[in-house]
């Protein structure tokens, strides 16, 4: 199976085989930080109809270079979900007194995603406490966002994500088995737009649904805007034991929309 990989500023990110592929490696502009008298509501309301979307915004410099990784497995680490929209429209999915964090915990702890504003200040993540929806992020039409991926581990991952269910490296609908920008041990990967070369990217910008790329793009379905996904694959380094793997089966699908139509394999018990 052919993966594509690349890397934003210091962080590789790959294209090729499983087994060792060429890697694309991202240089961006932003710095990278390497260490940053109402009822309560106790369930998840149904989200509103998405009044955000993310366009495809100004070009900004983003240089690529090769490398050679290999998967430890093809079942990923940790799959995640974020939703977002107008911050009125996310008040009344999360209720009155909701659950906030400042990032999600992915791969039991190892990588810290959150995603900052225009300014580089991370954007709280609300959800209804004890509901087992998606956290959620309230955008401002016409601001300017990027996702960030701390690695807190020695352990090296590969980092796929999709903004509207599209993938950011090639603009097709997400899917595990498409390759994703290299985050070493230690490091910090921020990814500011849709990757439009080697050497650019198109930036991404809250806006109304009808100007979302996912609405203006052939691949696109209108039906995922509003969802932001992540799914990080351990790789194999030297000298770096394994660990157990847990089940990371992912309950918010609409982050990788092309997985849905094929059969998974089987898992045999040892």
């Amino acid at each position: 199976m052919i993966h594509r990989f690349y890397r934003s500023r210091l962080f590789k990110f790959a294209t090729g085989l499983v087994a060792g592929a060429a890697l694309l490696a991202a240089c961006s502009q932003q710095p990278l930080a390497l260490r940053d008298t109402a009822s309560t509501s106790t369930t998840s309301a149904a989200a509103p109809a998405p009044q955000l979307g993310t366009q495809w915004g100004e070009g900004l410099e983003s240089k690529t270079r090769t490398v050679a990784i290999k998967r430890l497995s093809e079942t990923p680490d940790d799959v995640a979900s974020l939703g977002y929209n107008e911050a009125s429209a996310v008040r009344r999915t999360v209720g009155n007194d909701p659950e906030r964090r400042l990032n999600l915990q992915l791969a039991q702890g190892d990588i810290e995603w959150s995603v900052l504003d225009e300014n580089g200040r991370p954007l709280p993540l609300q959800r209804a406490r004890r509901a087992e929806d998606m956290f959620r992020l309230a955008g401002v039409e016409g601001s300017r966002y990027t996702l960030r991926f701390r690695n807190l581990s020695d352990r090296s991952y590969e980092v796929i994500a999709t903004v509207d269910g599209l993938d950011v490296l090639n603009g097709k609908p997400g899917s595990l088995r498409n390759g994703g920008y290299v985050l070493r041990g230690q490091e910090s990967l921020t990814i500011e737009g849709f990757r439009k070369s080697q050497n650019e990217v198109a930036a991404f910008r809250f806006a109304a649904p009808g100007r979302a790329y996912a609405a203006n793009t052939e691949a696109g379905d209108v039906r995922n805007i509003g969802v932001i996904g992540a799914a990080v694959f351990e790789l194999e380094e030297p000298n770096v034991p394994r660990r157990a793997r847990r089940d990371t089966t992912s309950s918010q699908p609409n982050a990788f929309p092309a997985d849905g139509s094929y059969a998974p394999p089987p898992r045999y018990r040892k």
